[in-house]
Order: C-alpha cells, then structure tokens, then sequence
C-alpha cells in the first residue's frame, strides 16, 4: 500500500518535481509523466531559467492534464533544490553530476523517493554521501531509482540471468566499449552572443558543464559508466584497482575544458578476472558501444545478447520495452506498491568504478578501490554563485590544464 504519509488523505496522485530541467531531465520527466496511474508535475527547480521555461512548454504540449506548475513553484538559483523537494512525493534529479550528491542527501533526508541520473557522484566525497544517503534511505523505506536503464532491458536480464547460471562457465576475460563522436558542446562566445552579456567564468562552465569534471566526472563517468555497470552487473561485484591509460588527443581548444578525449583502462576483480574497457569521443574513428564476456564454456556478446558455444542461446525481442520508459514504470509501481526498491548502492559503486578508470588514467599509475572511495580529492567549489570563483580557471591563453599522467603534483590534485 502508498505510504500514508507520502500522499494526501483520498489521492493516489504522485507529485513529482524536476530538480534540472535539461535534456535528460526533461526526458525523465516524460518518462514519468507517462506511467500507469495518477501522477502531476508540480514544482521544477533549475539555476538556468531558460533551461526551465522552454521545457516545461513542451512537457505541458505532451502532458496537458498532468503538468501544473504555478510560477511559485518554479524555483531558481542554487538552493532552488531545497524548497522545490519539499512539494514532491517523487524527486528527479537531473542536474550536471556534480550536484547529485549534494540533492539526493536533501531528498533522503525530507524523507522523498527519488529517481536520479548518473553516474550519482563525480569523486570520492560524493560517492561516501551518496553511500550514507542510501542507507537512510532504506531505513526510511524510501524508493531509489537510477538512470541505469539496461537493468529494465528485458534483453539484458535474460541475458544475465543465463550468465549467472553458468551458461559460459567462469568467466575469464571481459571487455567493454563506449567508442563514439564527440557531444554537444556550448562554446563561449556563441553563449555570450545569445544572451548578450559577457558570463562569469561559473556560468559558463554551468553552462558547458560536460567538458569540466567537478561537474560531470569526464565522459568515462558520465557516459561509460553504462558499460562498465553491466560489466559489475556479470561479476556481482566490483574492481579491486584499475591501470589506464589517456589523453586528449584531438578535441582540443578553449572551449573543451579539461576532460580527456580518450581512455584506456584495464580493470582487476577480486578473483583475478580483467576487464578491458575503451571510451573514446573522436569524430571520425570506429564507433562501438558493447559489452562482452568469454568463459571457460562459451563467449557472450552482451549488448547483442547472444550467447556461442556449448549453450548458444539468441535473445528474441519481441515485447521488448523501451528500457527508459521501463525504468520509471518499475520505479512508480514500487514507490505505489511499496515494494523494495533502491538502487543507490550500485549506482554509487558503478559509478565509482568510473571514477577508478579517470583517476588511473589521469596519474598513470594502479590505483585501488579503496583509494578511489577514501580520497579526499573533492573537485566542487565551496561557494555556489555565479560570481563565485570556479574550481579550474582557464590560462592566459584561454586554455585549461589537462592532468599531465606521471606527475607528482597532479598525482595530489586527482587521487
């Protein structure tokens, strides 16, 4: 049964509020919106009013009868989180990365189910908050969504649960890929002609948050982090320590931050397996976005969910769902039925497991799990404000520093 005091007396309508309102948050809210039962959007909270306006009227055209947020519940600036998380039943956070651990805290502890992007955590504080967060989590009966969408993919769990039966034996070697084109990017001067104003250096890294890594932990992190969970996902566990290497080789330039455009990185498992993983942002070279596992019986291409040798087995779609809407639809049938639900835990250690890959490949040296969990390294700034000092400054030459593999003092800086 919905816990009482989650809903009003008489109405099984969920209210739900945005935390975010880009592109993937828009997406989430879509997605939500678009559940079986009575659900409403009532609040957003955003830093960016254009971001919020803009979204909302294409969520309103989409969802007319379920979209009513009143201009006192649009909610702006750094703290705008706090105010809006109390309207709601149900939270989306969506914001840059960065923040997640900080808004997921705030949730938990208003006592909210919440649904939340990845990777939840860019560095080892972040991950440590968003740990404890989970536990409170739990003991509130809280539900907890992330935006690991392949574990809803009917493809992917038929997939698993042969794997776990032994279908390829013990597993020996794996290897994933994210391989693919650069994304978007909003260069300076073009956002300085749109809003006719020059930015502060805080803006505008918020506003191209991808290519600064306090806000979104570098494309191993923000996008990678998908291979590298089904990856965990076939161990039932995590890498004990990491090796890499990476660089940025291409995608250079003032308006590309100081995230790599490459890496490299060979992951350890506590029984000796390795994982080999690629995640590279060039245009122009090969693409592949997969997973694969061999074992002493068989080898299994995971993203093609098929399975050769002793037990060949192809997985047949028919039926299958969209993997994001099916999240949400498993998230609000457990938030309504009160069934367990929280995938906190493994979303912070899958994420951590990118953040081991980015440290590796930022020192070039074997870092540890535990030492990827227990640093002290937190990349996000005391003080939010738009006139509050960012925590990387360009050079002179309008170009950021890129962590140099082998140097002592970066060492200091990454791990």
């Amino acid at each position: 049964s919905i816990e009482r005091s989650a809903f009003a007396a008489g109405d099984d309508t969920v209210k739900i509020v945005l935390v975010g309102c880009g592109g993937r948050g828009s997406g989430a809210a879509d997605q939500a919106l678009s559940t079986k039962g009575s659900v409403k959007l009532v609040a957003v909270a955003d830093i960016h009013k254009d971001n919020m306006d803009e979204k909302l009227r294409l969520l309103g055209q989409k969802h007319k009868d379920r979209v009513e947020v009143a201009d006192d519940r649009k909610f702006i600036g750094f703290e705008a989180y706090k105010e809006a998380i109390g309207l709601a039943d149900v939270v989306i956070l969506a914001t840059p990365p960065g923040f997640r651990p900080i808004h997921f805290e705030e949730a938990v502890r208003q006592g909210k189910h919440v649904f939340m992007e990845k990777p939840v955590g860019v560095d080892g504080p972040g991950i440590r908050k968003v740990l404890a967060a989970a536990q409170e989590a739990k003991k509130k009966n809280l539900k907890v969504g992330v935006g690991l969408q392949r574990h809803h993919q009917l493809g992917y769990i038929e997939t698993m649960k042969r794997l776990h039966d032994g279908a390829i034996g013990d597993i020996v070697s794996m290897r994933c890929y994210w391989n693919g084109s650069t994304p978007w990017v909003k260069k300076r001067k073009e956002l300085e002609a749109k809003y006719g104003r020059p930015l502060s250096e805080m803006e505008y890294q918020l506003r191209n948050w991808y290519y600064f890594v306090w806000l979104c932990g570098d494309h191993i992190c923000e996008q990678h982090i998908h291979n590298l969970d089904v990856m965990n996902w076939v161990k039932n566990g995590y890498p004990v320590r990491a090796n890499g290497i990476g660089g940025c080789e291409v995608r250079k330039g003032e308006d590309y931050g100081e995230i790599f455009d490459h890496h490299a990185v060979e992951f350890e498992y506590a029984d000796g397996s390795r994982l080999s993983s690629q995640c590279r942002h060039i245009n122009g070279c090969w693409s592949n976005v997969s997973e694969h596992a061999v074992g002493t019986k068989g080898a299994c291409d995971i993203s093609g969910h098929i399975i050769r040798g002793q037990n060949a087995w192809r997985f047949r779609s028919e039926g299958a769902r969209d993997p994001y809407q099916q999240e949400h639809d498993d998230f609000f049938d457990a938030v309504r039925n009160d069934k367990p639900y929280n995938e906190a835990e493994n979303g912070a250690k899958s994420s951590l497991t990118a953040v081991l890959g980015r440290m590796a490949t930022y020192s070039g040296r074997v870092i540890e799990w535990d030492q990827a969990l227990n640093s002290q390294v937190d990349h996000m700034p005391k003080i939010f404000a738009f006139d509050a000092p960012a925590p990387v400054q360009p050079g002179p030459n309008g170009l950021y520093a890129l962590p140099i593999p082998g140097n002592s003092d970066w060492y200091k800086k990454i791990v």
